[in-house]
């Protein structure tokens, strides 16, 4: 491919704000298509930034919740995480989300990258997170919208889970894949 035949950015022309949805904000964006030079209106949702931790006890069984999800109407096995408050370095949020939601703490952090949840569009990424020597030294600080469960899982259990389909969440399966194999099959 040249730099010719590749996707240039579109230029936006002005924004104009849409409701505030708690969670989200919504931006309506006037664009301008490169290759057409149409003008358009695109949605964009301002998503505050997330933090998922991969937590591993010294006996290396991974630190996990079960909680509701509205979305998806059903309970989920997860990682810890949420969202990085407005001003928090993304590693204290992290280190936060860990102790709120499953009372652990851990001796050793290692930043394992971030990533766009949905570019398509939301403006945020999330930032995973490995912490080892984790252990549990409060009780859980859930908020009125939490109601969360903590389950300790071997790691080739979290694997086999993501395999059968009991781990679906995609940003945690984003998260796992950063520590451990998940992969199906691979191809040679």
């Amino acid at each position: 491919m040249t730099e010719e035949s590749l996707p240039r950015p579109w230029p936006r022309r002005a924004s104009r704000a849409g409701p505030d949805l708690r969670l989200f904000r919504v931006r309506f964006d006037a664009l301008t298509n490169p290759r057409t030079g149409r003008e358009l209106e695109r949605l964009v949702l301002e998503t505050p930034d997330w933090v998922n931790v991969v937590a591993l006890t010294d006996d290396r069984r991974l630190v996990m919740v079960r909680q509701f999800r509205f979305g998806s109407g059903r309970v989920t096995l997860e990682v810890p995480g949420g969202m990085v408050d407005r001003g928090e370095d993304h590693g204290a949020a992290a280190r936060r989300e860990l102790r709120e939601e499953t009372g652990h703490e851990a001796r050793q952090w290692e930043y394992l990258g971030s990533f766009e949840p949905n570019p398509a569009v939301q403006d945020n990424r999330i930032h995973h997170w490995l912490a080892l020597g984790a252990v549990r030294v409060a009780e859980l600080e859930q908020d009125e919208g939490e109601d969360v469960v903590v389950e300790l899982l071997a790691l080739d259990e979290a694997v086999a889970a993501t395999r059968d389909g009991r781990i679906t969440h995609s940003l945690v399966v984003t998260a796992l894949s950063r520590v451990v194999d998940l992969s199906v099959r691979r191809l040679e």
